[in-house]
């Protein structure tokens, strides 16, 4: 987006703010909050965290509109140019599993473990035996999660999403 807008001509100041706006949905730089809510949601109507058949069958209702959000997403999953693994989410979940034995919440993270371990084979199911799409966890399926570990509130998530770009986009719009 920073550079489209650059592109134009106009001011670094509206290209560095179309850019954070581009940020902002819940898609993009608000997907970890999304992804916090949903785990929060999981948490709420799933009795045992640990049976997989239980996850899998909740994370099929959430695909097919009838849990969560009813928006059918499974936040932190997929990725436009990561298909088969996301490097930036390999890295993360190592340090999201260090924070939470700090923070007392490894209960927590298994579960995470357990929806990014079963989400690949529900979407199969979901989409069809024959589906030949691959998903994996992005960044945000663990970002928020460990932004809650270390104390940070939900709402400088997106805007810490964003500071850590700003220097990148200038620069892009520099070599423009």
């Amino acid at each position: 987006t920073m550079r489209v807008t650059s592109s134009t001509e106009t001011d670094i100041y509206s290209a560095v703010t179309s850019a954070i706006g581009s940020l902002k949905g819940p898609l993009h730089g608000g997907a970890n909050l999304k992804v916090l809510n949903m785990m929060e949601n999981i948490k709420e109507n799933v009795k045992d965290w640990k049976d997989k058949d239980e996850v899998e069958h909740y994370l099929l209702k959430i695909l097919n509109k009838q849990a969560n959000d009813f928006s059918g997403k499974i936040y932190g999953i997929g990725h436009a140019v990561y298909t088969i693994s996301d490097p930036r989410a390999v890295l993360l979940k190592e340090k999201a599993r260090e924070l939470a034995v700090e923070a007392k919440k490894h209960d927590e993270f298994e579960l995470y473990n357990m929806v990014e371990e079963v989400t690949p084979e529900v979407f199969r199911k979901f989409k069809g035996e024959q589906s030949t799409k691959v998903v994996c966890i992005n960044v945000d399926f663990y970002s928020g999660f460990v932004y809650s570990c270390i104390g940070i509130p939900p709402e400088l998530y997106t805007p810490l999403f964003a500071m850590a770009r700003v220097s990148g986009w200038c620069a892009h719009r520099v070599e423009e």
